[in-house]
C-alpha cells in the first residue's frame, strides 16, 4: 500500500479547479432558490438497516455497492450510498412532516459506492439533489423535472433527451412480477446469478440488470407501463400533459425502472450524450417504509462529476471568478511592509488582493501575476511611497491608470 496515492475510485480536487465546482453549487442553489427549495444537510453515515429497508435489499447498491462496517459499539454502519433514505430518515426524525407541506429541499452530497472506476462513475462521488415531501399531484412531478432542466440548461448543456416512465403503485407491481415471473420461469436457467436469486425476492430488479445476457433475455418482455393501474395512468397521462403544457419536450421510455426499490409512479432520466446526468422519481411509500404516516414524495440526483465531464466534452467553459482583483509587487523591505498593509485595507473592503509572499525579484514577480490570473498589477516602490502616486496596470489590455495611492479602493468599487 502506497499511503501517498489516493484509494481507488477517488479524487483529489485542486485549488486549481475548485472554481469549476464552486459555479456549479452556485448556479444549482440559485435556481433552487427559485423554485423555492431550501438546503438540508445530513450524516455522511447512517444505520445499515436505513439502506437495506429503504433502497431495497435486492438491489445492487445494496447487494454489492454499499461501504458497511462495524463501529466501535458493534453497530452496522454504512457510508451513505444515496441521499433519498437520509433525507426521509430526517423528514421523520426532525418531525418535519409536521411543517407546512410541501416541505422542498435541495442538498449537495459527496456518495459512496463500491464500483469499479470508470469514466463518470467513482466510488466516492457528488451528487446535486432535490426532495420534495407532501405533494401527490402531477404537479410536483412536472415541476422536480424542470428545476433540472432549467439548471443544466443554465450551466450550457443544450443537447438534453428527457425520457419518463411510470412504473405504477406496489399493487400494479406484485400484479406485473406473476406476469414477469410466468414470461422469465422458462428462461431461468439462462439468468446471470443475481437475477436468479431475485427471480422470486424482486423480479422487477432482473430488468435493470448490467448484464448483456439478461439484457437480451428480458428485452421482449411484457412492459410494465401496459400493466399499471387506472390511477397509476392517469397520473402519468397528467404528467405528460403538465410536461407538455411548459414545452418540456420528453420520451416514453417503458425500460426505465430506476435502480432503487423505493420507486413508485413516475421516473424519469434526463440524457446528454453517453452521460445519464440526472435520474429521479416518487418514491410515495418510502416515508412508510421507515416507520412513518403515508406521504407521498418524490426527487432526483445528479451527478456533479459527470455533468463537469460532459461540460468539458462539448467544450463549454466555466469562467474563472477566482482571480485577484490587484497583485502588488513590492520593490524593497519598506515596500514590503506597505504592501502588506495596503493588502490587508484593501480585502477588508471586499477587494481581492495579493502580494509578494517569497521574497522575489520583480520580473519572477511579474509572472507569479500572470500565472493567477490578476486583473491589476501594481509595482509599489519608495518613490510609490513617498509620493503617494501609483500606476495600476490593467494585464488584458495593458493599459495604465494613475491615480493617489488612497483612492485604490475607490477605484475598484467603481468597477474600473
Amino acid at each position: 500500500m502506497i499511503i501517498t496515492k489516493a484509494p481507488k475510485g477517488t479524487e483529489d480536487l485542486l485549488p486549481q479547479d475548485s472554481y469549476r465546482w464552486q459555479y456549479l453549487e452556485e448556479k444549482f442553489k440559485k435556481v433552487c432558490d427559485n423554485f423555492g427549495y431550501k438546503e438540508i444537510r445530513v450524516p455522511t453515515f447512517e444505520h445499515t438497516e436505513l439502506f437495506e429497508r429503504g433502497v431495497g435489499d435486492t438491489t445492487d447498491v445494496v447487494e454489492k455497492q454499499m461501504y458497511t462496517f462495524l463501529d466501535k459499539g458493534d453497530r452496522s454502519i454504512t457510508l451513505r450510498p444515496e441521499g433519498t433514505a437520509s433525507v426521509v430518515r430526517c423528514f421523520l426524525e426532525r418531525n418535519l412532516y409536521a411543517e407546512t407541506l410541501p416541505l422542498k429541499m435541495w442538498y449537495n452530497l459527496p456518495c459512496f459506492r463500491y464500483e469499479n472506476k470508470q469514466k463518470g462513475r467513482l466510488r466516492e462521488f457528488h451528487q446535486f439533489g432535490i426532495e420534495a415531501f407532501g405533494s401527490k399531484g402531477p404537479l410536483i412531478d412536472a415541476e422536480v423535472v424542470t428545476l433540472a432542466i432549467t439548471f443544466l440548461k443554465n450551466v450550457g448543456l443544450s443537447d438534453l433527451s428527457v425520457n419518463i416512465n411510470s412504473i405504477g403503485c406496489p399493487e400494479c407491481r406484485r400484479k406485473y412480477n406473476e406476469i414477469l415471473k410466468d414470461y422469465l420461469r422458462p428462461k431461468i436457467d439462462e439468468l446471470c446469478d443475481t437475477c436468479k436469486n431475485r427471480f422470486e425476492r424482486n423480479p422487477l430488479r432482473i430488468l435493470d440488470c448490467k448484464s448483456n445476457i439478461c439484457g437480451e433475455l428480458v428485452k421482449d418482455a411484457p412492459r410494465l407501463l401496459d400493466h399499471i393501474c387506472d390511477e397509476c395512468r392517469e397520473h402519468f397521462e397528467a404528467f405528460k400533459k403538465t410536461l407538455d403544457s411548459v414545452g418540456i419536450e420528453y420520451k416514453v421510455d417503458d425500460g426505465i425502472v430506476r435502480g432503487l426499490d423505493y420507486y413508485t409512479k413516475t421516473v424519469f432520466e434526463i440524457i446528454s450524450g453517453p452521460f445519464t446526468v440526472c435520474g429521479g422519481g416518487r418514491y410515495d411509500g418510502l416515508v412508510e417504509e421507515l416507520g412513518g404516516d403515508s406521504t407521498p414524495a418524490i426527487g432526483f440526483g445528479l451527478g456533479i462529476e459527470r455533468l463537469l465531464i460532459r461540460l468539458s466534452e462539448l467544450g463549454i467553459e466555466i469562467p474563472n471568478t477566482q482571480k485577484p482583483d490587484l497583485y502588488i509587487a513590492p520593490l524593497g523591505e519598506k515596500a514590503q511592509e506597505a504592501a502588506g498593509k495596503l493588502c490587508f485595507d484593501l480585502r477588508v473592503q471586499g477587494i481581492s488582493a495579493e502580494t509578494d509572499l517569497m521574497q522575489r525579484g520583480l520580473k519572477p514577480q511579474m509572472k507569479y501575476s500572470n500565472k493567477i490570473g490578476a486583473k491589476y498589477t501594481l509595482v509599489l516602490g519608495d518613490s510609490e511611497i513617498e509620493t503617494g502616486n501609483i500606476k495600476l496596470k490593467n494585464m488584458e489590455t495593458g493599459e495604465q491608470t494613475e491615480l493617489d495611492i488612497n483612492n485604490i479602493a475607490d477605484f475598484f468599487k467603481e468597477g474600473k
